[in-house]
């Protein structure tokens, strides 16, 4: 344990410049501590001990939860009952009861073509495309390859793996088949070729191998199917064909019949051909299911092609005929579909996705026995589902994993460790009620592995939002995912028509109700969402069904300027004429109409229309208020890109690009609704200068031309009325600048949250060099001269070569685009580009000292113009195509018409924490703030002056206003945390949850319980707590109330932070960062000393850097995949520990014994003689392979179980200890019991020989 004195660090640093402890700019993303100069040792003078080193940390992943994204191939083990899932991707997910659910990866990331379980025996072959077999080790909880072999000269097609057999057929594309030993991975010298399996006459090739399969009846009889229609009946001990069938259509699947007579084609003419060995001339049946009946003597008609049939036989019924695809041309609108025919009935299940796989769960092993099937498990390209085969109607199963997470396209995630444990069955009670109906009554049939909740008991859960609107709560503990509860936001708006006109599809996209922000409250239970159409909800938890109208404000929150005159036409400007559109000055201001004015259009009006009668509201979460930013001047509103709720002060905040609005949820009033350079008062650090107006045909600002800096006093400009002191509405003329991308619509791909895009646009290949991060215009060759400070280089350009091609839409015509908390030009990641933040360059290059100088305007120590820049509130356009993409790819600019001056001042709202502290130098006590961070590094404290009783909390005005306090940081700011003066975290004010629906409570008093953390009190003058601020670039710890700046770490020069979040993890506090360039970070704080800073996954998808959050306890998750979400551990006692927490894929189960056939039935009904396939194929009959035909790649299986197994060593040998003193008080009784048995033994074996003695001489009839 480290000690740290304040002192003793300053001591230690007076030789120090203030700069010293600036970052070198290494690419790893790290940075150096350092402590302010301003710091004196009078300040603190108790010690704070910080108990986290190190050694406390690791990265680590956990699992993986989630739909395999792109699923290609299926398994099932019909003895372990588990299952398996390939995909495109190369992973692996194996399945199996709840709990059991493992991911494993390809190393070459090559899609997986085939699965095949070595049928309890613990292993399991996947075929991949790059035409390698592996064979995986799932005897340990950690799947690893012990063997692979890579196929030089032929591609793999077909792979079969016989029953209790260690020999798998494989088929390739040349129409050979090969045969490989599983137990070495060897390829056997025995090879059946094509010319030798079709006859000599034949003239064309038969085409790949689609399928191969050993006779149910002899296992010395291989059947081949080849594309083209021809099928091999091969005798694999004369080496010769005894069979050759031919049919016209192409061949895709073939399945036996249990008895070996028969076997069933399904081909591309949507037909069904059932051959007999006995007369293989011709079909003995053929069918055509969905083909509509012709007259006699003529051709049924075509369907689409049966991509694959399963024939399987019941003792007391008739056969199952299981089919996908083959429905009628003339069907084009028919979804993928399912056909089951069992006897003269035949059911068609549609299905909402393109079925990629099916299999047949039967209750035996045995392919010579009746199969007795129960269920189908149908992998769809986006969800699984099992069909239940024992009802007539076939009902499908109830889901016990969580693959419906991308039901609606996720837009962000919440994650919340150690929260109370009774929310988890709070919320599940009330979800079950909601849940669908009509399943299967049976229980879920894949039931294979072993799971226990291991050492982790905390509850977690897991908040996600979607693009339709909806929030789900999902129970995540000891690493397991449940659905807890479901909420629908989008049912407090009314239902668009489509015959509303053009003014709702103006407004925004597809996906009106996409969740941008969740704000939650676990203790008091109060959550808050906003929106991508600029709207926040506020919820309130009752148990109670309640039927009430919903409460809606409108608050008007936009920039407006004068005195803009723009460029000629010949200047190319990059939006259409602006002196005409913007109106002169006018206040901002909270407005409670629920009703757009309809004579202005456009103008006061909501992007969505609240619902204006009652609304029932069953239990669970209701909507307590809804606050919208409306439209000003045919200008749609800019994106919330920052949320915080106080239930303790029943206030709500929220901020944008154009500024911040505070509304007070209990009293259903606006309290502030302010522009960001209103907050600064008469203390404004970058001295905002006014925007004078240019010269015509001048395009580019000039320094020269900007006026003399001002001052702006803002009560003198704008003196508060003592009839609204509750209510502060400020303006401040100011252009309200927007991307690039809401001026030029038809340039850009904005991100749709429909599924489709998900997958198409984040997911689509791109090639190396436009995955490089980039400025949105770095791929223009176009130079410019250098513009005002601030200004970056290569947007203008970008402007005026678009407008060249390009017209430009009506005023008021742009759309709200999906919201990201991505920086998203993703300036050097990996070490190429800069920040978005920091000043650009549009060769990836770092600046040099000579541009740094001009940029750098106000000298060393003062903080340059930065770029008033926030994630969340841009357009982000995603590569689409090769041209599109160099232009598109992360594109963040703004609109550059405007000189620097503007641009800077345009100042997004980016953090917001609410929290009892000093707002001022001079507080001797704390009181309720809200600390609110700027894209330009400020920081600025709101003071709240809310009402000392309880009871005038209803009424009485709350006043909200500036302090004049602020704080400046290197890079956007991220998050906010305090510490009191003894070390401990302070958790914000809280009011205990009571349900407001509740009569009994209603009858009583009621009351607000609230809890209030304060800093620990103490009898010294001096600081009383500590505050800890994270932006983009660097973290800080301030002292307050004196405002000194402790301690300083530079986190990044060459990237940028994307997430920040100070958590707990061993009853201590640090700060957690992700890095642009993929490095996780973690410090200890109040030092800030560098813990831990692992390069783990570089930024390459905008979805990782929307959704990635960490929390308490060492936890941390992201969106790896549109259905996946991945979670990871930053705690080396997780690491661990996590084999124990892991399930058993593998568990020992008896393989069922064969059913007797019967004398009779042995003896006509098939091959007597037992097939040894040893003999056959071994290197002694049959040779070795060739060299050069595939090659053995030992894999590290081994060593992975072994690091796997120590992994959990001191686990195994506290239960191993365990076990041996209860093996030896087992032993200990049952000595005991032995030597009764024995001493009774002896017993009676003394009466037996007496009674032995008296009737040895007597004769039988004397008995």
């Amino acid at each position: 344990m480290k000690k740290f004195n304040f002192r003793k660090v300053l001591d230690g640093l007076t030789a120090s410049s203030p700069g010293s402890g600036s970052s070198s700019g290494s690419n790893s993303g790290g940075g150096s501590g350092s402590v302010h100069p301003g710091g004196t040792a009078g300040v603190l003078r108790e010690e704070i001990q910080e108990t986290l080193t190190s050694e406390y940390f690791q990265i680590c992943k956990t699992v993986r939860h989630g739909f395999p994204y792109q699923p290609t191939a299926l398994a099932f083990d019909p003895v372990q009952k588990t299952l398996a899932i390939g995909t495109r991707t190369g992973a692996i997910r194996i399945l199996g009861r709840p709990g059991v659910d493992c991911y494993c990866q390809h190393e070459s990331g090559a899609a997986v073509l085939q699965l095949q379980f070595l049928i309890n025996e613990g292993a399991l072959v996947s075929a991949s495309s790059d035409d390698t077999l592996h064979l995986w080790n799932l005897r340990q909880k950690r799947p690893a390859i012990l063997h692979s072999l890579k196929f030089n000269r032929e591609r793999i097609t077909y792979c079969h793996l016989p029953f209790q057999s260690k020999w798998l057929y494989v088929g390739t594309e040349r129409g050979n088949t090969h045969i490989v030993n599983i137990e070495s991975f060897i390829l056997s010298g025995y090879v059946i070729m094509w010319n030798k399996a079709i006859e000599l006459s034949t003239k064309t090739h038969p085409g790949p191998v689609v399928h191969l399969s050993d006779s149910p009846r002899d296992e010395g009889k291989l059947l081949i199917g080849y594309e083209n229609g021809t099928v091999v009946f091969w005798d694999l001990k004369s080496k010769r064909a005894e069979l050759r069938l031919y049919y016209d259509e192409a061949i895709h699947s073939i399945d036996w019949h249990h008895e070996g007579k028969q076997f069933m084609c399904s081909h591309s003419d949507g037909s069904l051909t059932l051959w007999n060995l006995k007369s293989p001339s011709r079909p003995f049946q053929t069918t055509i299911p969905h083909g509509k009946s012709q007259k006699e003597g003529r051709k049924s008609e075509s369907c689409k092609p049966i991509l694959k049939v399963e024939y399987k036989t019941c003792r007391n019924s008739e056969p199952f005929i299981i089919f996908s695809g083959g429905l009628s041309y003339d069907k084009a609108c028919r979804r993928p579909s399912l056909t089951i025919m069992h006897g003269k009935a035949i059911t068609v299940l549609e299905m909402d996705h393109p079925i990629v796989e099916f299999l047949t769960l039967c209750e035996t092993p045995y392919p010579n026995e009746f199969q007795e099937p129960y269920a189908v498990v149908v992998l769809l390209e986006k969800d699984l589902i099992v069909v239940d085969l024992t009802q007539s109607n076939f009902p499908i199963f109830e889901n016990p994993y969580p693959m419906d997470i991308h039901e609606s396209p996720v837009t962000c995630t919440a994650y919340f460790a150690d929260c109370p444990p009774d929310l988890i069955l709070v919320l599940y009670s009330i979800g079950v009620k909601h849940k669908k109906q009509g399943y299967s009554n049976k229980e879920w049939p894949i039931t294979g592995g072993a799971w226990n909740l291991g050492t982790q008991t905390y509850p977690e859960i897991i908040i996600t939002g979607h693009a339709d609107g909806s929030i789900k709560f999902w129970d995540a503990s000891a690493i397991t995912l449940q659905m807890l509860y479901k909420l629908k936001t989008s049912k407090v708006f009314e239902k668009q028509k489509v015959g509303e006109g053009k003014q709702t599809c103006e407004i925004v996209e597809e996906d009106p109700y996409a969740i941008q922000m969740i704000y939650w409250c676990p203790e008091s239970r109060i959550f808050c969402v906003s929106g991508v159409s600029a709207y926040v909800i506020i919820y309130k938890f009752s148990r109670h069904e309640i039927t009430a109208e919903i409460v809606s404000l409108e608050v008007r929150l936009q920039y407006d300027v004068e005195d803009i005159i723009t460029p000629e036409p010949e200047t190319s400007p990059p939006f259409p004429d602006l002196s005409s559109q913007l109106p002169s000055s006018r206040s901002l201001s909270g407005s409670t109409n629920t009703v757009a004015s309809e004579g202005v259009a456009k103008d006061s009006i909501p992007c969505l229309n609240v619902k204006t009668r009652p609304v029932r509201m069953p239990p669970g979460y209701q909507a307590e208020l809804v606050i919208q930013l409306v439209w000003m001047d045919g200008e749609p509103p800019q994106q919330i890109t920052s949320l915080a709720v106080s239930s303790a002060y029943g206030i709500v905040a929220f901020g944008n690009c154009n500024g911040l609005a505070v509304v007070d949820f209990i009293q259903k009033t606006v309290l502030l609704s302010m522009g960001t350079i209103d907050l600064y008062r008469s203390s404004d650090l970058y001295q905002r200068q006014p925007r004078s107006p240019r010269k015509n045909k001048q395009f580019i600002a000039d320094p020269g031309m900007i006026s003399p800096p001002f001052t702006l006093d803002y009560f003198s400009l704008f003196p508060l009325p003592a009839a609204d002191a509750g209510v502060l509405a400020c303006s401040k003329d100011n252009f309200c600048m927007r991307g690039l991308s809401n001026f030029y619509p038809d340039l850009t791909k904005r991100i749709r949250t429909s599924y489709q895009s998900l997958t198409e646009l984040n997911d689509s290949p791109v090639p190396l060099e436009l995955e490089r991060c980039k400025s949105p215009t770095s791929g223009l060759a176009t130079r410019i001269p250098e513009a005002a400070a601030g200004f970056c280089r290569n947007e203008i350009p970008a402007v005026r070569q678009r407008n060249q091609v390009h017209h430009l839409p009506v005023k008021g015509s742009r759309k709200l685009s999906l919201p990201t908390d991505l920086k998203a030009d993703l300036d050097h990641v990996n070490g190429h580009c800069t920040s978005p933040t920091s000043h650009s360059c549009s060769s990836g290059k770092r600046l040099s000292n000579a541009d740094v100088s001009k940029v750098n305007r106000w000298g060393p120590g003062k903080p340059p113009f930065r770029k008033a820049q926030s994630a969340a509130c841009m357009e982000i356009s995603l590569p689409v195509t090769t041209e599109e993409s160099r232009e598109n790819l992360y594109n963040r600019s703004r609109s550059s018409s405007i000189s620097s001056i503007d641009k800077d001042s345009k100042e997004a709202i980016t953090a917001l924490y609410f929290m009892e502290s000093f707002a001022r130098k001079n507080d001797s006590t704390v009181s309720p703030c809200l600390f609110v961070g700027t894209s330009l590094g400020m920081v600025l404290i709101i003071s709240l002056n809310l009402p000392s009783a309880d009871e005038q909390r209803f009424t009485e005005p709350v006043m909200v206003l500036p302090s004049g306090t602020f704080l400046s940081l290197k890079g956007p700011v991220l998050t906010f945390s305090c510490m009191d003066r003894t070390g401990g975290l302070m958790h914000p004010p809280y009011e205990v949850w009571k349900d407001p629906n509740n009569i009994d409570e209603n009858e009583k008093s009621w009351r607000r319980k609230l809890v209030m953390n304060f800093p620990s009190p103490s009898q010294e003058i001096g600081d009383h707590q500590y505050t800890i601020i994270c932006s983009e670039k660097q973290a800080k710890v301030f002292s307050l109330p004196s405002q000194t700046c402790l301690y300083v770490h530079n986190i990044t020069e060459t990237s940028f932070i994307l997430r920040a979040d100070v958590v707990v993890m061993c009853n201590s506090a640090c700060l957690a960062c992700f890095c642009a360039n993929g490095h996780i970070m973690i410090m200890s704080l109040p030092s800030l000393r560098p813990m831990l800073d692992v390069n783990y996954l570089p930024l390459t998808d905008m979805r990782i850097a929307r959704t990635f959050c960490f929390t308490n306890e060492g936890q941390a998750l992201y969106l790896v995949s549109p259905t996946e979400i991945q979670r990871l551990t930053y705690s080396q006692e997780m690491c661990d520990n996590l084999q124990d927490m892991l399930g058993d894929l593998f568990t020992p189960i008896e393989t069922p014994e064969a059913q007797n056939r019967g004398f009779l039935k042995g003896l006509f009904g098939g091959s007597g003689q037992t097939f040894d396939r040893e003999e056959l194929f071994g290197e002694a009959s049959a040779g070795k392979a060739s060299r050069s035909l595939a090659q053995h790649i030992p894999g590290p299986g081994g060593i992975e179980g072994m690091k796997g197994a120590a992994g959990g060593v001191m686990g195994e040998l506290t239960r191993a200890r365990i076990a041996l003193d209860e093996r030896g008080q087992r032993l200990g009784e049952l000595e005991e019991k032995t030597a009764g048995m024995m001493t009774s033994a002896e017993a009676f074996s003394k009466h037996a020989h007496e009674l032995m003695l008296k009737y040895k001489d007597k004769k039988w009839y004397q008995f």
